[in-house]
């Protein structure tokens, strides 16, 4: 993963000046993307929902503080991720945007008190319904046949993915016509794809058997076989949709949004009838959340809130939207789960970067369904700030129902065996000199041959989306290292098939096959080696914005960090981090040698014609 910094500690209150204000929104920015990739596009979130709620607000109050710091690429002003180059792209007729997320009903109130005012009424309806767990798509009918399903995306362009949406058995490919509710020429709508619990824990011991990795929760299940390139894949996971939104409909003169849901269920369309509520007023509608709080754990799919939706089409019109969020509705959040266990210890874990994680080893324990073994202590300054220590009795929350997190210590249960820790002075791979910042938030292995980063980077190297060496996973990585065949990435292009048949595992068909697959990985993007070299900071999007950026390697080679930091995503960090490594001389010998192994690297963003791109001589890179 990234070296980003993930949960910028920003308190806009605080802030006085405009150049704190640029620093920290800059930071709130860098990971805010940051998030919105890992969760829309690599459906892993590695932070609770309530956690980037939090950032994006610190970012909305910064911005609203400071408006001559706002800018068209803010992520306040877009939603989600971009679409995964895999599948085709479709741009949504109107926006897809997300809904402002609350916690608490003095905000609903005050969101309710917003609408009344602007509207001129002294009460309103609302409809309510669940905030499911699961993945956000549009379907767009064609004179009642299903033309085009995609997901949100960046919420103006999503993924094409019709052929799997279609394998979902609520999904109909031609609408039902009735004389009471014609079909409209055109039906462009919103609904959430799902797993069921049951069916999500049969799917993940079915795996288990066959030996393969599990999902870790229902939402990335769903995504995960959505996103599958093989429909037939797809057809086999148990997906279910419901729909909750017309976008757009021509020719219909709909009042209010329930009537809208009732002509998509006229339609044969899913409408999630038992939960759906019409509330007059907001205390019927706060009602309403904890009553579906209560029963959550009771109902067949996962939620993690209620939407709440001015019923009024008229209304919702004059209300109108913010950069990426309308103003007549809200998300109101239930509140994170908890529960406590013991620190049984304390391991760290060396990344691929060398960065040293603490990880807290607890006496299991379950969680809304799922059993929470580990959670990320993140860095010394966060055991230190919260006084955790091994032998504790925690507080544990699957904040946001998805990441686990240790809340804090309950200092009442101490009886005094518990053990202060410190991060080790030596990594506990290799031996190697442990660097700690000042501040103690970051912590490194400073030996470039850790083994440790040595197997994380060749597993992030021969990824798919990186060189797209298929073969060398885990195992094999180990395997070759042990065996002394892998000592850096260049030792990838240097293997053979003998030195292949002589490890446990291999037969002549395998070794060729790997070989083959090495030597195909040879012709490759830009884009792709960059994001393979594995550059702190740098994830796929960045390295696609330096292959615009830059037509060759050796142009990028010659870049400093004010030069980079011009590019526009790319902030001060990232910049330095990018020309920190480009500028190492272990580094500049590592691509001059993966080059003198016959990798030819094109740029399909360069604005003259693609070509490869010449082979950097010593001179050049050194």
């Amino acid at each position: 993963m990234a070296q980003v910094e993930t949960k910028p500690d920003v308190k806009p209150e605080t802030i006085k000046s405009k150049e704190e204000a640029e620093a920290a929104i800059q930071r709130l920015r860098q990971a805010i993307r940051f998030h919105n990739y890992q969760y829309y596009v690599k459906d892993n979130p590695v932070i609770s929902d309530a956690e980037y709620d939090a950032l994006m607000r610190d970012l909305i109050a910064l911005e609203e503080k400071f408006p001559e710091l706002k800018s068209a690429d803010s992520p306040t002003q877009q939603v989600g991720g971009a679409p995964r180059l895999e599948f085709g792209a479709v741009e949504h007729p109107v926006p897809m945007l997300s809904l402002k997320a609350v916690d608490n009903a003095e905000e609903v109130c005050k969101f309710d008190e917003n609408c009344r005012r602007a509207l001129g009424r002294a009460q309103l309806e609302y409809i309510c319904e669940p905030k499911y767990d699961g993945v956000a798509v549009e379907l767009i009918y064609a004179n009642g046949r299903l033309k085009v399903a995609a997901t949100r995306g960046d919420g103006l362009t999503g993924e094409d993915v019709t052929p799997n949406v279609k394998t979902i058995k609520e999904v109909r490919l031609l609408l039902h016509e009735t004389e009471e509710q014609p079909i409209p020429d055109r039906l462009v709508v919103r609904g959430e794809v799902y797993m069921k619990k049951d069916e999500f824990e049969k799917l993940n011991r079915r795996r288990a058997d066959a030996g393969e990795s599990q999902f870790a929760n229902p939402r990335n299940a769903a995504a995960g076989s959505l996103r599958q390139l093989d429909p037939n894949i797809t057809a086999k996971r148990p997906l279910h949709i419901f729909f909750y939104e017309v976008a757009e409909c021509a020719g219909c003169n709909f009042k209010t949004g329930w009537e809208a849901l009732q002509a998509l269920r006229k339609w044969g369309l899913l409408v999630n009838q038992d939960k759906n509520h019409l509330a007059e007023g907001v205390e019927n509608a706060i009602r309403y959340h904890d009553e579906l709080e209560r029963e959550r754990d009771d109902l067949p799919y996962e939620i993690d809130g209620v939407v709440l939706k001015l019923n009024d089409l008229e209304g919702r019109q004059k209300m109108g939207f913010r950069a990426n969020a309308p103003r007549w509705a809200l998300a109101y959040k239930f509140a994170p789960r908890q529960k406590t266990t013991r620190v049984r210890d304390i391991k760290v874990q060396v990344g691929r970067t060398g960065k040293l994680t603490p990880i807290a080893i607890l006496d299991p324990v379950q969680i809304g369904g799922v059993t929470i073994s580990r959670a990320s202590l993140h860095n010394q300054n966060e055991i230190d700030r919260k006084d955790i220590r091994i032998g504790d009795t925690v507080l544990v929350e699957r904040a946001g129902d998805v990441i686990p997190q240790v809340v804090k210590p309950i200092e009442e249960a101490r009886d005094g065996s518990e053990k202060k820790f410190k991060m080790p002075e030596k990594c506990p791979v290799c031996g190697g000199t442990v660097f700690l910042t000042e501040d103690k938030k970051q912590a490194y292995c400073v030996n470039f041959s850790c083994p440790a980063q040595l197997r994380e980077k060749v597993i992030h190297f021969t990824s798919r989306k990186a060189m797209d060496i298929e073969g060398i996973g885990q195992k094999r990585t180990v395997q070759l290292i042990e065996a002394g065949l892998i000592k850096d990435l260049a030792s990838l292009y240097a293997l053979k098939k003998d030195d292949l048949l002589s490890l446990e595992g291999f037969a002549e068909k395998s070794a060729e096959k790997i070989i083959a697959e090495i030597e195909s990985s040879k012709k490759q993007t830009l884009a792709r080696f960059l994001y393979a070299l594995g550059i702190p900071l740098v994830g796929e999007s960045t390295a696609r914005l330096l292959a615009k950026q830059y037509k060759t390697l050796e142009d990028l080679m010659k870049a400093s960090p004010k030069e980079l930091r011009e590019i526009e995503g790319i902030g001060p960090e990232m910049a330095e981090s990018i020309a920190r490594f480009i500028s190492d001389e272990n580094n500049r010998k590592m691509i001059k040698k993966l080059l003198d192994h016959g990798l030819q690297l094109t740029n399909p963003y360069a604005k003259a014609k693609d070509r490869p791109l010449e082979r950097l001589t010593e001179e050049k890179i050194t």
